[in-house]
């Protein structure tokens, strides 16, 4: 007899009850009032903290206290369920972020609104004409020109990244010796530690006086070198994660290919990349996202004018991109100014967050091809 959706769902219910009460019944009293004084205190202290009140404190001093205590008596179930909230606080910031990003940028949305076939469409305007101008008349928030910007810098920066980074990462792991392996991986790495205001620091003192006189530019700044230095930004990550991704292809695989008398570059480029192709496309989204994603460099380096280059493909002039527009308008902005720089904010989240998506459900594929498990 199937049970309907009702019914499964007041059953599924029912054995949580059920589980939470024999949890209760088997835990020491004292174990469980340390640990509900410990998360209502902490649970205090987060919604002080949301109201921005003067008391915060108080109940975050009680939570360190009452942690303290219960992990010097009841360490396990103290660690449990401080971990639980921990995880549980950082998904409901994360929420937070994300709702308070769509909220601010309503104001630009309802400004840009346009119509269709007669039906009006909030923000519309944003992207089917090309003015940003938020001071003379007439006021117009378009990111058609930072859009296009965005994906400039990140389509040449992919193109850097990408071959760069799959090449490093397969002779890190198929090619190098063990000796040469633990010397380039951490060298790889260390460029992910370099902050980025450096790049863009090196890039508009010595790459865009250079591109400027070698390329008769006023300025120097163009989309190709900055898409260039944003590209080696996003190299230590596509290295990483391809790696990995070359790494967890079965050896049973490559000894049967070699076994049957390919050479180890056949093998590595008829069996292990094929293999880890999801892995290794992963890689290069999570280097796109990187890219899209990258400010200091593109802020330092571009001309920080909102206009779209003649011809569309022109890289030798560099205007603006959506994070460069952020980074330089939020001091001074105000009103729906303010709100159109969050509306290019949810434009970046989205991708961003499309790209993450993309990327996850490559691994996952990667996993159930070679029989990992999930």
């Amino acid at each position: 007899m199937s049970l309907t959706p009702k019914t499964d769902l007041r059953a599924s219910i029912e054995r949580r009850l059920t589980r939470t009460q024999e949890f209760v019944d088997d835990t020491d009293p004292g174990a469980l009032a340390v640990v509900l004084v410990s998360m209502g205190s902490l649970l205090a202290a987060f919604v002080g903290f949301l109201l921005a009140s003067p008391w915060t404190a108080v109940p975050f001093g009680a939570f360190l206290i009452a942690t303290g205590y219960g992990w010097a008596r009841h360490q396990a179930l103290v660690a449990r369920a401080v971990t639980f909230a921990m995880t549980t606080v950082t998904l409901v910031t994360l929420g937070l972020i994300v709702v308070f990003i769509f909220a601010e940028s309503i104001p630009a949305f309802q400004y840009e609104t346009a119509s269709v076939f007669g039906v009006s469409v909030p923000g519309l305007g944003m992207f089917t004409q090309a003015r940003w101008d938020a001071v003379s008349e007439p006021v117009r928030y378009s990111l058609l020109p930072m859009i296009h910007g965005t994906v400039m810098v990140t389509t040449i920066a992919t193109l850097v990244a990408a071959p760069l980074g799959v090449a490093a990462a397969l002779f890190i792991a198929e090619i190098a010796p063990p000796r040469v392996r633990e010397l380039v991986k951490p060298g790889i790495e260390i460029l992910a530690g370099i902050p980025s205001i450096v790049y863009g620091f090196i890039g508009f003192t010595i790459i865009n006086p250079w591109a400027g006189g070698a390329f008769a530019l006023n300025g120097g700044s163009t989309y190709l070198f900055v898409g260039i230095v944003v590209g080696l930004m996003a190299l230590p990550t596509v290295v990483s994660v391809a790696e990995d991704a070359l790494t967890s292809v079965p050896d049973v695989m490559k000894d049967g290919s070699l076994a049957l008398g390919a050479t180890d570059w056949q093998s590595m480029t008829s069996i292990t990349l094929p293999a880890a192709f999801s892995g290794v496309s992963a890689a290069v989204l999570l280097g796109v996202g990187r890219a899209i994603g990258e400010t200091m460099a593109a802020t330092v380096m571009l001309a920080g004018v909102p206009r779209i280059s003649e011809p569309l493909v022109n890289v030798f002039y560099g205007y603006e991109t959506l994070t460069s527009l952020i980074a330089r308008g939020y001091g001074s902005a105000n009103g729906v100014h303010e709100s159109a720089l969050f509306a290019a904010g949810v434009v970046l989240f989205v991708t961003v967050l499309c790209l993450s998506i993309g990327s996850q459900y490559i691994e996952a594929r990667m996993r159930r091809r070679l029989g990992g498990v999930e």
